[in-house]
């Protein structure tokens, strides 16, 4: 297929694809002697991935790195976007029909307890705790859950101040190679934390760095410490876990 036909399928701009292959995210298999650009079914399936991921708010830079990496799957990238559409449909659904009450409400058609008109809201669910629990299983989280809950609040606040110190430090080094013995240094710091309330593996330990990258709620969380942190970390922990071993 040319490109006008592909634009045409996936309602995006001719441009869009050129610029696509212009930064290597999107190049067509082949190419005519004209120079017209031929897409394959496997360039649609790739432009597919791309869109889904872009939905989700990746930027192309991300979805590029995502795409290249040696262990992406697309049957693993396909189910992890359906569990995400299927938690973003569910809290539309919960927050329409909490706007729909509320403006019965401001009609005069219904009267909201104070607790009905924010049980919209859901601020203590921990977003990551259903993938831990279905990449490591419920011991290992149910664990790490019960050391947490055993700290003080000081204990704790302690905890997240000594995380957020290393997230910075990392953040500092992130332009440097994550083999460097700096990132290597801070990044076995990072082990060293996590161990105090969990118990990681090495193998758990680069697991949870490919999650950083796959879950844009770590990737948004990490890069507000700086731009790429969580690609960063990701191999730098991955270095360090093939390291140790």
């Amino acid at each position: 297929m040319r490109v006008k036909e592909v634009a045409d399928i996936a309602g995006v701009s001719v441009r869009t694809l050129h610029h696509y292959d212009e930064i290597g995210l999107l190049t067509p298999e082949k190419t005519t002697n004209a120079g017209y650009r031929v897409y394959s079914d496997e360039d649609l399936e790739r432009l597919q991935q791309i869109l889904f991921y872009k939905e989700l708010g990746f930027p192309l830079k991300k979805i590029k790195s995502i795409l290249q990496d040696p262990s992406f799957d697309r049957k693993e990238a396909l189910e992890w976007h359906r569990r995400i559409l299927l938690e973003k449909r569910r809290r539309l659904e919960q927050m329409l029909s909490l706007v729909e009450q509320t403006l019965q409400q401001e009609k005069g058609e219904i009267t909201m307890t104070n607790e009905e008109k924010f049980q919209g809201f859901d601020f203590t669910a921990n977003p990551y705790e259903e993938e831990a629990r279905k990449r490591w299983g419920d011991e290992a989280v149910d664990r790490s859950k019960a050391r947490v809950e055993e700290m003080s609040e000081n204990q704790q606040q302690a905890m997240a101040e000594e995380m957020n110190a290393i997230y910075q430090k990392l953040a500092g080094l992130r332009r440097l190679s994550p083999s460097s013995p700096e990132a290597q240094t801070a990044i076995a710091e990072w082990y060293k934390l996590l161990n105090t309330f969990g118990n990681y593996s090495l193998e758990m330990f680069k697991g949870l760095g490919q999650m950083y990258v796959e879950d844009e709620r770590f990737t948004k969380n990490i890069d507000s410490f700086g731009e790429g942190l969580a690609f960063f970390m990701r191999d730098a922990m991955e270095i360090y876990a093939d390291r140790q071993k």
